[in-house]
C-alpha cells in the first residue's frame, strides 16, 4: 500500500506540472510571439520482483519475462512549440512580424537575446527598440542597431528582406534611399533548447546550439521574411489546452483516488488486529 501511496504522490506532483505549464499557455493566448510549452512525462524507476530468464532446453523449460513494478511517474521534460502563429495587422510601421524560421537579434544591456515578438518602435535617438528599450540589432554579424532618425528621413518603410528606405528630409522627389544596415535574424539547430527569460525573449543556451545570422527572406540559410505592419500572435492552440486542463484535472482526481483506496485497505489491515 505503501509503494501504491507514492506512486499516486508523485502522479499527484506532476499533474500539478501539467496545471501549470497549460495554465502559463492559456494565460500568454494573447502575447504575441509567444511559443506554448508542453509538459512530457516518463515513467519512473520499476522494483524488479523478478528477473528474465532464458529458455533451458537441458531442463525442459522455457523463458520467463521479468516481473516489475513501477514506482510512478517524473518529468521528462517541458518542451516549447515553436510552430507559426497568426497574424495581426495593425498598421504600425514598426511592427514586424516573421513569417518563417527565424528570430529577431535583440541588444539588452551587451547581452544578446532573440524574440518573435516584432512590436518595436523608435526611442529619442531614433533607434529601433522593443518594449523594455532593448536595442534591435541589424548588419551581417548583427552587431549594428537600427536607427532611423526623424531628423534625416521624413518617412521610411520596411521590405520583406529586412533592408529598411527612406525619403530623405527635404527630397521632394519622394526617392527612396536605403538606411543603414538591414535587419538581421538569428535560427538555431535546435530552437526547444532556448532559454525563457520572460518578455517574450529566449537566449542562447549549450543545447541549443551557436545562432546562425543572415537576412531576413536568405533562401540559402531558410530564413523566414519580415512583414511591416503586422505582429505575430500567440501559437497557443485553446481547444488543445483545454482538452488538456480536463486531462490534467482528471488526472490529479484519479491519483488522489488511489491514495484514498490505499488507505482504506491500510486501515482495513490496521483493523484485522482487533
Amino acid at each position: 500500500m505503501i509503494r501504491s501511496m507514492w506512486s499516486a504522490v508523485s502522479g499527484l506532483r506532476n499533474h500539478q506540472i501539467y496545471l501549470d505549464v497549460t495554465g502559463n499557455n492559456i494565460a500568454n493566448v494573447n502575447t504575441h510571439g509567444y511559443k506554448y510549452t508542453r509538459a512530457v512525462f516518463e515513467d519512473s524507476l520499476s522494483q524488479v520482483v523478478r528477473n528474465a530468464s532464458g529458455p533451458n532446453a537441458d531442463n525442459g523449460v522455457g523463458g520467463m519475462n521479468p516481473a516489475q513494478v513501477g514506482l510512478g511517474v517524473r518529468l521528462g521534460q517541458i518542451t516549447g512549440n515553436f510552430t507559426q502563429g497568426g497574424l495581426q495587422v495593425t498598421n504600425v510601421p514598426t511592427d514586424l512580424a516573421i513569417q518563417g524560421d527565424g528570430f529577431f537579434v535583440i541588444d539588452k544591456g551587451g547581452e544578446k537575446f532573440y524574440t518573435r515578438n516584432g512590436a518595436f518602435s523608435l526611442d529619442a535617438d531614433g533607434y529601433l527598440v522593443t518594449g523594455d528599450g532593448s536595442y534591435v540589432m541589424g548588419g551581417a554579424s548583427g552587431q549594428n542597431k537600427i536607427q532611423i532618425s526623424a531628423e534625416q528621413w521624413q518617412s521610411f518603410q520596411i521590405a520583406p528582406n529586412g533592408v529598411i528606405s527612406g525619403v530623405a528630409v527635404g527630397d521632394t522627389t519622394g526617392t527612396l534611399t536605403q538606411i543603414g544596415e538591414p535587419l538581421i535574424l538569428a535560427k538555431f539547430n535546435n530552437p526547444q533548447g532556448l532559454d525563457r527569460v520572460g518578455g517574450t525573449m529566449f537566449r542562447q543556451t549549450l543545447n541549443s546550439g551557436e545562432p546562425v545570422l543572415a537576412q531576413p527572406n536568405d533562401k540559402d540559410n531558410g530564413m523566414g521574411f519580415v512583414t511591416a505592419g503586422t505582429l505575430e500572435l500567440s501559437n497557443v492552440d485553446l481547444a488543445g489546452e483545454f482538452t488538456n486542463l480536463i486531462m490534467a484535472q482528471r488526472g490529479f482526481q484519479a491519483n488522489s483516488k488511489v491514495i484514498t483506496a490505499s488507505d482504506e485497505v491500510l486501515q482495513d489491515l490496521i483493523n484485522m488486529k482487533r
